[in-house]
């Protein structure tokens, strides 16, 4: 799946459209390297999102292509 979509539909970010333009603009790392939006998101990876105040550190537990609010954040593993 790609990562825009990975972000919107685990609601760590919003919209798409959001998570793709914080891709362009080197916001969103995948282990270590700056990720953009067309990236495969694999189980395992951490993803790291540099918005707003706090940085957001993720580990990938899983990837679907559909979640419901209340399994959103079962996909994902905030490390930090």
């Amino acid at each position: 799946m790609r990562l825009d979509k990975y972000l919107k539909v685990t609601r760590l970010i919003k919209r798409r459209t959001v998570a793709n333009e914080a891709c362009d603009l080197g916001r969103v790392s995948v282990n270590g390297k700056p990720a953009r939006a067309s990236y495969d998101v694999k189980v395992g990876d951490i993803i790291e999102i540099n918005m707003g105040k706090a940085p957001l550190k993720a580990r990938v537990l899983s990837v679907s292509e559909y979640a419901t609010k209340e399994t959103a954040g079962t996909h994902y593993e905030i490390i930090s």
